[in-house]
């Protein structure tokens, strides 16, 4: 069985580039958050209106972030979306982090130095939303909004509450029709019909591959090889870390990176949380799943201009 095209993975990769073209042209000159300082971190911004700092996964990029969201944000005016890259990935040099804490205090020093006192929203995936979390804390009064998609909670791997892999649509054929190169690339793929498999395909070659051989592996290995080095010093997991605007959590009920069970806590910790798990999520989501994430993204807005509303009586 051929494996046919994805035509939405080929659009979302389409509205990004014709976006980042129109940003590059209206932008000629470079703002003081999209060139590089010894001390801050490399940001894209794209539109106008309340910031959105946006933080990507690890050895990853802003515009790994900005494939998924901008075909939603671009749809929706009012709204800043800042897409930074962090220490080592992207376009921001390492500049020596030793761990994720430094990581996350370069990150603290771009928020002080581009956004101020302003208010924001924040999102994060992954290991990127690990540190949202952070941040949301830090800055509680500032922030808005949190968004979470497929949360890092447990840095330690081994302590991870991860399922066994199982497809929920297997195809052998399908499966025995890719490359030796792309069955290495693709593992475990969870839905295995062709459309799912070209979707995939395409984010890998498009958006991870060339974001992890960009990023600074001589730093960044050693950080993410050491549990401890992996885990940030700020408590999130206590009573003082609830966080109180408008939150979404959206998890991948097959994810075998960091899965989804540990992200309950987040539950009792964020009142104001609409927590999702996706029965065919994994940690890549979405993959061809742009109509459900697009939806929940869309309520989470809703909310967080109701929560502003109301906060600003």
């Amino acid at each position: 069985m051929a494996v046919s095209s994805h035509p939405l993975a080929a659009t979302n990769l389409y509205i990004l580039d014709s976006i980042f073209s129109n940003y590059a042209s209206s932008n000629p000159t470079p703002s003081p958050s999209t060139k590089m300082e010894p001390s801050l971190i490399t940001a894209r911004e794209i539109g106008q209106g309340l910031p959105v700092l946006i933080i990507h996964g690890w050895q990853l990029s802003g515009t790994a972030e900005a494939i998924d969201l901008e075909p939603i944000f671009s749809k929706i005016p009012g709204f800043l979306r800042i897409y930074v890259d962090l220490p080592g990935m992207g376009t921001t040099p390492a500049n020596n982090v030793k761990d994720l804490d430094d990581i996350y205090h370069r990150l603290v020093q771009f928020i002080d130095s581009r956004l101020g006192t302003s208010r924001f929203l924040v999102a994060g995936s992954s290991c990127g939303g690990y540190l949202a979390r952070a941040i949301a804390l830090k800055y509680s009064t500032q922030v808005d909004g949190l968004l979470l998609r497929v949360p890092l909670i447990e840095p330690t791997d081994s302590k991870r509450d991860l399922d066994t892999f199982e497809p929920v649509v297997a195809d052998e054929q399908v499966m025995e029709s890719l490359s030796d190169e792309d069955q290495s690339r693709l593992g475990n793929v969870l839905v295995q019909t062709p459309a799912y498999v070209e979707a995939l395909k395409t984010k890998y070659q498009r958006v991870w591959d060339p974001a992890v051989e960009a990023s600074d592996s001589a730093v960044l290995d050693p950080i993410r090889e050491d549990p401890d080095r992996y885990r940030l010093s700020v408590g999130l997991d206590d009573e003082g870390a609830k966080f109180f605007a408008p939150t979404l959590v959206v998890c991948g009920r097959h994810d075998g990176v960091v899965g989804y069970r540990d992200s309950l806590r987040l539950l009792e910790l964020y009142p104001r949380s609409t927590f999702v798990v996706l029965d065919r999520g994994t940690h890549g989501l979405p993959v061809d799943e742009m109509g459900v994430f697009e939806a929940l993204v869309r309520d989470w807005i809703v909310r967080v201009e109701e929560w502003r509303g109301r906060s600003s009586d």
